[in-house]
């Protein structure tokens, strides 16, 4: 009989698992002891997240993305599910090992017909547009396109006007408040208060009181070009000492200071408690260069121009609104003076983002007021 006989499966030699002993399973851990955060920084892969305990008390952690979420962006103002070391002692390291479902996302595009967007924040309930009455002048085109993004995104628009001392007529910076009179937008005018130093701006106190009042208990994101004034608010709101810089005297454009976006809370005061104050965060991002909007669908843009929007009605089927020998009715409508003074260059403004967006000709020049 041969010696292989009295062999059977127990003589069987198994070569070890190269990467361990331990069987490879498809069950992912649920992580029911993850603790929620939110992230306040993204810096070269490294997630600063705020915690607070049932206590009040707060723990800033520093974290990884988990490698499940690798191609996932994480961005300031989501609220992620952290599991590991979150001490928040010097030198720990947690782990992000899941984002929260979003109840809002701002987005943009490098240009109107760029299949790449940008996420800038997820999780605000107010977008806060900062332009500048003059130095550089105000893009009424960059603002048009950021009402489009909010309005698309659910979240709700304020435009803040600063340096509205360096005009003639400080109550209608640049003619903004009566350019987008027929809109349901708030406007907030700020300007440099009296007896400052130029160089170490301080802003009246009507403005930050009446920003205060609006973001309590909001999550805002601030988005403007550089040079605007957006981080000289941010400090005055929070606090905080975020850089400051002027404008380019040769390019008429600001200098960028800010390279990420950062969330913090505002700060107490004799009118907004410690409570309230935690609740209240302000998402300041860098100054942009050009806001695409290659994520909105054509359609939708109609939306964002509340003051043309009702004359629509009488539009041809399938009416592309770009001009009248296409059956569009807006023409008419802003003749018969219902879309106000400022009808005729909300109409161009808003077939200028249709035509570009549909990649039919170029984006047109941004139109500056007060220039």
């Amino acid at each position: 009989m041969s010696r292989w006989a009295d062999w059977d499966e127990s003589h069987v030699r198994v070569r070890p698992n190269k990467k361990g002993s331990r069987p490879r399973t498809k069950e992912s851990p649920d992580y029911t002891d993850a603790e929620l955060g939110r992230v306040v920084t993204v810096d070269r892969g490294r997630y600063t997240v705020h915690l607070e305990d049932a206590d009040g008390s707060e723990r800033v952690i520093s974290a990884v993305r988990a490698r499940a979420l690798r191609r996932t962006p994480v961005v300031p103002g989501d609220i992620v599910g952290l599991v590991g070391d979150t001490s928040g002692d010097e030198g720990t390291l947690a782990r992000l090992i899941r984002i929260e479902e979003r109840s809002t996302l701002l987005r943009r595009s490098a240009e109107d017909t760029d299949d790449a967007e940008r996420v800038i924040v997820a999780n605000a309930d107010q977008l806060l547009i900062v332009v500048a009455a003059a130095d550089p002048a105000p893009r009424t085109g960059f603002i048009d396109r950021a009402l489009v993004a909010a309005y698309d995104a659910g979240i709700t628009p304020i435009l803040l006007v600063t340096k509205a001392d360096l005009v003639d007529e400080p109550a209608d910076p640049a003619g903004l408040l009566s350019h987008y009179a027929e809109l349901d937008l708030q406007v907030v005018i700020s300007q440099q208060a009296a007896g400052s130093v130029s160089g170490e701006p301080s802003l009246d106190a009507a403005a930050v009181t009446a920003l205060r009042t609006s973001l309590c208990r909001r999550v805002t994101a601030m988005i403007g070009h550089s040079g605007v004034g957006k981080s000289t608010m941010v400090n005055a709101l929070t606090g905080a000492d975020r850089a400051t810089s002027g404008v380019n005297a040769v390019t008429g454009r600001g200098r960028h200071t800010s390279s990420s976006a950062v969330a913090l809370n505002l700060e107490p005061t004799a009118s907004l408690d410690a409570a309230d104050a935690r609740d209240s965060w302000i998402i300041d991002t860098p100054g942009v260069r050009t806001f695409g909007l290659a994520h909105v669908a054509p359609d939708d843009v109609l939306g964002a121009f509340s003051d043309l929007v009702d004359g629509s009605v009488d539009c041809e089927p399938g009416c592309a609104h770009v001009s009248p020998e296409g059956g569009c009715a807006l023409d008419a409508w802003v003749e018969a003076g219902h879309a106000g003074e400022h009808g005729a260059a909300r109409l161009a403004s808003l077939r200028g983002l249709i035509s570009s967006m549909a990649g039919t000709e170029e984006a047109p020049a941004e139109k500056r007021l007060g220039a």
